[in-house]
């Protein structure tokens, strides 16, 4: 959940999966739209307007495709209107109980309840899925091919079942994870070394990790810190 009293420069970071934004305000068609945020591989910056107020649903994984009904693949680095992909009827039942909420977190429980039925009735195919699961444990501590033989797949099938289901190909996928997990230990312990943080995010080391913070966010890991100290985080 998200209130801005003020206009407000935001940051919003890139995470390996996809996410349902309900915003409220002025800045919104009606006062009012939901939008599915793709599986993004590069931080955003944008300014929040006085006044918006917002929901966020992050999808499991597994979840995608039942949720959405297109594979991951067609929203990832899109931000889509969810009436592209719910169609007119359903997503107007979302919006007026949306918009009848009192509050923030009747909006947050609406907006799962919503979820939670269209997994319901979906027709999951269990087999990609649980792959993808169980492939995602592996991911941050060992290479692709490694983690396909394992697995006992091909590496070309894990890459294909990844971007079908999450968006992202599993290379992809592990940078973004380990990105935030150096990112939350950076921000709980300002004091760490980055050496320390590579090292337990999963990176090969300290050089490793200030690349890839470099191709998700433009900047160096410091450089973020920074930012973020006059920026919220949002993703």
């Amino acid at each position: 959940m998200f209130e801005c009293d003020q206009d407000m420069p935001l940051v919003a970071m890139p995470r390996a999966e996809i996410q349902i934004v309900a915003r409220f305000g002025v800045s919104s068609p009606g006062g009012l739209d939901v939008h599915v945020l793709g599986t993004g591989r590069t931080a955003r910056r944008k300014l929040i307007r006085r006044g918006q107020r917002s929901v966020t649903a992050r999808l499991r994984l597994g979840a995608q495709e039942a949720v959405l009904g297109v594979p991951a693949r067609d929203v990832a680095g899109r931000i889509v209107a969810l009436q592209s992909l719910w169609g007119d009827a359903a997503t107007a039942r979302l919006c007026e109980r949306l918009a009848d909420a009192e509050d923030l977190i009747e909006a947050a429980a609406v907006l799962e309840g919503a979820i939670g039925e269209r997994v319901a009735i979906a027709d999951r195919r269990r087999a990609p899925m649980q792959l993808v699961l169980d492939a995602s444990e592996r991911l941050t501590n060992a290479h692709v091919n490694a983690v396909a033989l394992d697995l006992g797949v091909s590496e070309r099938h894990l890459r294909r079942v990844f971007h079908e289901t999450v968006g992202v190909g599993p290379k992809t996928f592990a940078k973004l994870t380990r990105f935030h997990r150096a990112l939350g230990a950076a921000r709980e312990t300002r004091r760490a070394s980055w050496a320390g943080i590579a090292a337990a995010a999963g990176y090969y080391d300290q050089a490793h990790l200030i690349t890839e913070f470099r191709t998700i966010t433009g900047v160096t890991p410091q450089a973020l810190l920074v930012e973020l100290g006059a920026a919220p985080l949002f993703g």
